[in-house]
């Protein structure tokens, strides 16, 4: 299975009629997490078929409003749709005090568990595991404390080769499972039948790199070294490199040396400033840094296989 990426919203600061603030949706092994949840976010899921029922985790970069503005009213509909499933959200702290504090002066009440994970590590660290994904932080430079995530697929079992397998007689069901884990075959007399011989290498293994507002920062290159997909704020064109700088943002040129220097395969653009309505140039500038660049847009599905 593909990994996917929804985007519902790909601009900076303030909402308009076609232009929402940060959002997005990434499917990954039966996951739904929900990345950012600028305002507006909810209305967003149901205009582009998100289920709601499917998120489980929402990650939060940081506590600038067009990152989160949208999740009280997120956490209040998924009350009033009679939500029974743990919810847990993970951001910077301060986080859990400025949900709960609305929750309380609104005398509002959901019948779920909602389980905060405050995070304050200047330093990446694991945040999410299962037996198919790992969730890291990803240290940002910004005005404020600021992550973005690194979602990587955990290596799947090796796959049989069936015809291989049943030409030795000795090999019956229950040693499958150690053969998909890459061991080798050991016969009753000793000999050993290596694993290539008997197995397919699994799929390769995806990852994602969430790269939210964050001035030009070469830390974070070795964290997102080779990832397939990089998201990275370019909130600026060159014109304005000095108010980028300013403002703890980064222009899509930046973005470009970032993807190249850590040589990923794919680097998409987005926070984009209102200031601008040609967003053609932010690819055009990037590409002059890192040819395989392409645009977040609102309500499109990106895909790596």
């Amino acid at each position: 299975m593909s990994l996917k990426l929804t985007i519902l919203g790909c601009h900076s600061a303030t909402p308009r009629v076609n232009a929402h603030p940060t959002a997005q949706v990434l499917q990954i092994k039966n996951h739904h997490f929900l990345i950012d949840c600028g305002e507006g976010t909810q209305v967003q899921m149901r205009k582009y078929k998100i289920s709601f029922a499917k998120i489980k985790h929402i990650f939060i970069s940081h506590l600038h409003g067009d990152h989160y503005f949208g999740l009280i009213g997120l956490i209040s509909t998924f009350g009033l749709l009679n939500r029974e499933k743990e919810l847990h959200v993970y951001g910077p702290k301060g986080l859990r005090e400025i949900i709960e504090l609305q929750m309380n002066f609104s005398q509002s009440r959901v019948g779920y568990p909602i389980v905060f994970h405050e995070l304050n590590s200047l330093n990446s660290e694991l945040i999410y595991e299962d037996k198919k994904v790992k969730v890291y932080t990803i240290p940002l430079k910004h005005r404020i404390y600021t992550n973005g995530f690194l979602f990587k697929e955990k290596p799947a079992l090796r796959k049989l080769n069936i015809d291989a397998v049943e030409k030795f007689s000795e090999i019956e069901t229950c040693d499958y499972y150690n053969i998909k884990k890459g061991k080798d075959f050991i016969n009753k007399d000793g000999s050993i039948i290596k694993n290539i011989e008997l197995t397919f290498p699994p799929p390769k293994t995806k990852s994602y790199a969430y790269c939210s507002d964050t001035a030009y920062y070469k830390r974070i290159i070795d964290i997102i070294k080779g990832v397939d997909m990089l998201y990275h704020e370019s909130t600026f064109l060159s014109d304005r490199k000095e108010l980028a700088k300013k403002t703890g943002h980064c222009t899509a040129y930046s973005a470009g040396k970032i993807a190249a220097k850590a040589h990923v395969k794919i680097l998409l653009l987005g926070h984009y400033s209102n200031r601008y309505r040609d967003l053609s140039a932010f690819q055009k500038e990037a590409q002059k840094a890192f040819p395989p660049s392409i645009l977040a847009v609102e309500g499109r599905t990106f895909e790596v296989g």
